[in-house]
């Protein structure tokens, strides 16, 4: 499942008794392993077509009634971590996670996360695209989105009247993740993902009732914005927030972090991201790197193979070679 613009992945079952089988075999091999049982007495059928792009995993899903569980047992400590977004296209679903249940009609998106159990339940026939992402492309802690998953967001209501037709035209358009713009196309959909977790996560908290969750986030959010200055350090943090720098380390260990590795791995993440954008390929790895706040080529290189396990001109170089087989 990792890799950029990796060859899709399509599994269409046989009829029964195979077919659920079969399809328990290709969902463990495409997404993640989940047990599966038929619904209204329909022998299973189904569809799944996947595509990856730079670590992503775009599915389109389509079956017969069914039920799936992420349960305990198949959850492993080893399992690399991932969030999956679930787009409903046709009909109904209902997704439960963390004690919150999410009635689903076409046209609404829900966030779920594949290291902690939760059920799936499609009642009628369906079909549904899945965005499947690793926790660290988002820019938000984990125990903030733990917050809002399973939550509904309809299309008909606040953002999600410009963000859910955005990825209910992705859902459509498929192909357009074999063209050579693909990773943008794919992490602006990522963005507009935070910005709709972001506003629910704003509007559920309450400063008065939380005000260290609510500092925690202010100091995330600076950062942020800051990520590309070059004196970006705990003191310029913590005097920006008028509170000391032993308090600023607190927020970040208190969520099992440590401030320098989460800078760190904010900016690799953004310059990784922009080495595989064609608009910027005219652009030198040094030129990029410094716009993220890490001016020492030298230094950055040996960051960036250390996260990503190639320099960024080979990456770099491998991602346009991704894109040019899939574009011939």
């Amino acid at each position: 499942m990792s890799g950029s613009g990796t060859a899709s992945y399509v599994v269409d079952t046989p009829g029964a008794p195979a077919g659920l089988a079969v399809w328990k075999s290709a969902v463990a091999r495409a997404v993640v392993p989940l047990e599966v049982e038929e619904l209204a007495g329909i022998a299973f059928q189904g569809h799944l077509a996947q595509t990856v792009v730079d670590d992503v995993s775009v599915y389109d899903i389509a079956a017969t009634p069914h039920v799936v569980r992420r349960t305990p047992e198949l959850i492993s400590d080893n399992d690399k971590r991932y969030y999956k977004l679930s787009l409903q296209l046709a009909g109904p679903a209902i997704l439960e996670q963390d004690g919150r249940r999410a009635e689903l009609r076409p046209g609404d998106l829900a966030i779920y996360d594949t290291h902690r159990p939760y059920t799936l339940a499609l009642p009628e026939h369906n079909q549904a695209m899945v965005v499947m992402f690793p926790h660290e492309l988002v820019d938000l802690p984990r125990d903030e989105i733990a917050r809002v998953t399973a939550v509904r967001f309809p299309s008909d209501t606040g953002l999600g009247r410009v963000i859910n037709p955005f990825f209910v035209e992705l859902g459509r358009n498929m192909d357009q993740l074999a063209g050579r713009h693909a990773s943008r196309l794919v992490h602006s959909a990522l963005d507009l993902l935070v910005t709709m977790l972001s506003q629910e996560l704003h509007r559920r908290q309450d400063p008065a009732t939380n005000p260290a969750r609510s500092l925690a986030r202010e100091v995330r959010e600076y950062i942020l914005a800051h990520l590309g200055d070059h004196d970006l350090t705990p003191s310029a943090i913590a005097q920006a927030h008028y509170i000391s720098i032993r308090h600023l380390y607190t927020i970040f260990s208190a969520e099992g972090q440590r401030l320098s590795v989460w800078i760190r791995s904010r900016r690799l993440e953004h310059i990784r991201r922009e080495l595989a954008d064609p608009l910027l390929a005219d652009r030198p790895v040094s030129w990029v790197a410094a716009r993220w706040g890490l001016p020492d080529a030298a230094h950055f290189s040996r960051l960036f193979k250390a996260e990503y396990g190639e320099s960024p001109t080979a990456y770099r170089e491998r991602i346009v070679g991704d894109a040019a087989a899939r574009i011939s």
